[in-house]
């Protein structure tokens, strides 16, 4: 086997060809966009440059057929530094199921990671945020969310024979849109309900900037600090608002208030992935066209959740059972697509998440993902996540 770095425009192109031999017969996967996966290696377009650098590879067999990828990656801005030392981070691995040529692939990684002063391997993890490109599915092999990674089910033997442990799990959430809540949620509704103070509406893309500015007040007080999760300003929230406008649908973007305070958030796109999965990973002019006729006249079915939360000084009052049942009243009309509801991951350290994502109603475990961790002195005893 041969292992070649990604040093030119040949060898990017052969790594991003990588996935289309994984999963040439696999109809669960969905291509990503190939623009968002150059992103993260374009210097220009990703910030984490400025705290970090990467080194892809590729691997070949003795026939020189493309067998797998693979990333690494240090960020000064990741948090899991832990008693294990500095962490360092590997992603985007594609790899036929084969335990030496993944053992080949991590061993890449591994060397790399020392001569840069890393003590342990996380991964499979982004460049980047964790909204995208964060971990490897363990359970509900589905059509990945947009952003969202997807392997085949063997993976986790590579991963786990090679000595990588599970760091902490990500559980995503699923519900039916239709069914009913539970009557335990509208009784807490109707409790706040009550008080005339609360009060609950979706965005109006009209007022983007005041959303956005409420946005920000509930984000910082009920997320930020939570995982390493940062402080977001008004400016950053307005620009993030205005790239997701042509995406929005304004019935699915809740925001809950306390005497015209804002106390809690709710906020969902539909899955760009049930659209993209028709443009085979391009996004160039023709393809833009045919995706804006694509979200006219193909109804989304499946929406996803981005951030729920709620400010502390209102937290286990049932404002979340609130603003949920709200939310309910306009999207089990009739004149409303969705059928399916899917939240993105949410990490197993943190049980107060957990606990309000599964008391929304009749959920179910829609899948789970794994953060693994490698750790270089094997005699160091693991260690999982903190709980938050």
């Amino acid at each position: 086997m041969q292992i070649i770095p990604v040093n030119d425009k040949a060898t990017h192109q052969l790594f991003m060809s990588v996935p289309l031999i994984i999963y040439k017969n696999d109809r669960k996967w969905i291509r990503p966009l190939d623009k968002d996966v150059e992103e993260v290696f374009d210097a220009k377009k990703n910030k984490a440059f400025r705290f970090g650098k990467i080194q892809r590879w590729i691997l070949k067999n003795e026939e020189g057929e493309l067998i797998g990828r693979i990333a690494a990656f240090i960020n000064k801005k990741y948090k899991n530094k832990g008693d294990e030392g500095e962490a360092g981070g590997m992603g985007f691995f594609e790899c036929i199921n084969n335990q030496d040529a993944a053992d080949l692939l991590f061993n890449n990684v591994k060397h790399w990671l020392l001569n840069e002063g890393m003590q342990t391997m996380d991964g499979p993890i982004n460049f980047g945020e964790r909204d995208k490109w964060w971990g490897l599915v363990t359970e509900g092999f589905i059509e990945p969310l947009y952003g969202m990674n997807y392997n085949p089910p063997y993976y986790k033997t590579l991963f786990e024979n090679y000595g990588f442990k599970c760091f902490y799990e990500q559980i995503c959430v699923g519900m039916k849109v239709k069914k009913p809540l539970q009557p335990r949620i509208w009784e807490r509704h109707d409790v706040v309900e009550k008080d005339p103070g609360f009060s609950a509406r979706f965005l109006k893309k009209s007022q983007l900037e005041n959303y956005a500015a409420d946005f920000t007040e509930v984000y910082n007080k009920a997320w930020a600090g939570h995982g390493g999760l940062k402080q977001l300003t008004i400016e950053q929230v307005v620009i993030m608002f205005k790239k997701m406008k042509p995406v929005m649908d304004e019935r699915i973007l809740w925001f809950a208030y306390h005497n015209e305070k804002p106390i809690a958030i709710f906020i969902n796109l539909p899955d760009l992935n049930q659209w993209f999965k028709h443009l085979n990973g391009k996004f160039g002019l023709l393809h833009k066209l045919y995706f804006i006729l694509l979200k006219t006249f193909k109804p989304n079915k499946k929406f996803t959740g981005l951030v729920f939360g709620i400010v502390p000084e209102f937290q286990g009052q049932g404002v979340d059972a609130y603003i949920i049942a709200e939310s309910a009243k306009v999207l089990q009309s009739n004149n409303v697509p969705y059928t399916d509801y899917e939240m993105q991951w949410i990490g197993d350290f943190n049980p107060k998440m957990l606990n309000i994502a599964q008391n929304l109603g009749e959920v179910y475990t829609s899948r789970k993902l794994a953060t693994y961790r490698y750790m270089f002195d094997q005699t160091i005893p693991f260690k999982r996540h903190p709980i938050l």
